[in-house]
């Protein structure tokens, strides 16, 4: 793994986003999220014949107060702007094929810079137009 492998970007103390490349392949279990992110990811990598007991998940109530959302870029290329909560601009990424963003804070913009497919996962249900507030760039 390089450095570019993982990217964590914060304003200050604020977590913004969390870029994991596709290039990306360690052996094992790691969690790229603290436990108390209400979007926890993990990458997982294991040998063949590796079992994971069957489980299921128990009735647990969670607080979600801010939506954070990941986004997996199945093929393309996006240009994503970072702002921190007071709509600064804080910097600019390029996501490629593979590559995956936890969006954590602050807020974003996107212009895909090629045709683009990707694939969103985010906390529900959607409260619509109030989940979120659009600025001025």
């Amino acid at each position: 793994m390089t450095s570019q492998d993982i990217e964590t970007i914060t304003s200050g103390l604020e977590p913004i986003a969390l870029i994991i490349r596709g290039d990306y392949d360690e052996p094992g279990i790691r969690f790229f999220t603290p436990a108390n992110f209400s979007q926890q990811v993990a990458f997982m990598k294991h040998p063949e014949g590796h079992k994971i007991d069957a489980h299921v998940h128990n009735l647990v109530i969670r607080q979600v107060l801010y939506t954070q959302e990941v986004l997996f870029i199945r093929k393309g290329r996006v240009k994503v702007n970072l702002y921190n909560s007071q709509r600064q601009a804080i910097g600019t990424r390029i996501l490629s094929s593979g590559d995956l963003i936890l969006l954590c804070g602050g807020g974003h913009s996107f212009e895909m810079l090629e045709e683009t497919s990707m694939i969103e996962v985010k906390q529900g249900p959607f409260a619509g137009d109030g989940d979120k507030t659009r600025f001025e760039e």
